[in-house]
């Protein structure tokens, strides 16, 4: 693996990815807040630092060594989740639902965020490979796979938390909590077997492109 293809990847990335999973972070610990659960404010996790929600392992080593062995091919990464106790929510069975939507939905405003500067950036001249401009090119992507791959309907990730929240008291929701312990290895299952690629990240990408293009479209004619 070129050294200097790694430290230019990074470079570019480093700004979005520490956006992407510090606001995701505190966007839950501020809406449990909201709904009556303020675990993760005592403990300080409703922040814009970084250095609160990065997970060592999660966040640096692991993405680093799949980045060296795969070149370049397959990354994944986690942040230290947020602390939530659901039994604090004023309407734990409602409100989880919402504190799982608003990590997912933190990224897809960024990724729209993102984007605008995209187009700014274009409009005003800039080169298309500019390092600003590839930065926000890898803004939209990173936040939109965030997005996409946290709604996947699968505990621990947010989708499961929603489906959870949406499935009536009985046995399905007993089933959902039982497979809970196991389902982050589950998910880099489907993950490294293509499944969740072909069949919810591709598809559901494709949607959040095609919501964006028509969001930034006024935008973008002002700069034509």
């Amino acid at each position: 693996m070129d050294i200097s293809n790694l430290i230019q990847t990074v470079s570019i990335y480093a700004l979005p990815v520490l956006f992407a999973i510090t606001i995701h972070e505190a966007a839950h610990g501020y809406v449990a807040r909201y709904f009556g659960d303020d675990t993760a404010w005592m403990l300080g996790r409703v922040t814009l630092n970084p250095l609160k929600h990065i997970d060592p392992v999660g966040t640096i080593l692991m993405p680093l060594m799949l980045y060296f062995a795969t070149s370049g091919a397959f990354l994944f990464g986690y942040a230290k989740p947020v602390p939530v106790h659901f039994g604090n929510l004023r309407n734990p069975k409602r409100d989880m639902i919402w504190v799982a939507l608003a990590g997912p939905a933190s990224n897809f405003v960024q990724a729209i965020l993102w984007a605008v500067l995209l187009v700014v950036l274009a409009g005003s001249g800039v080169e298309r490979e500019n390092f600003f401009v590839r930065m926000a090119q890898g803004g939209v992507l990173v936040n939109l796979v965030m997005w996409a791959f946290n709604l996947f309907p699968l505990p621990p990730l947010d989708g499961g938390r929603v489906l959870a929240g949406l499935l009536p008291h009985g046995n399905a929701q007993n089933l959902l909590a039982r497979v809970e312990p196991f389902g982050f290895f589950i998910v880099m299952a489907l993950v490294l077997a293509g499944i969740v690629s072909t069949y919810w990240l591709s598809p559901l990408m494709a949607v959040g492109y095609s919501v964006i293009r028509t969001v930034i479209g006024p935008l973008a004619a002002l700069f034509r």
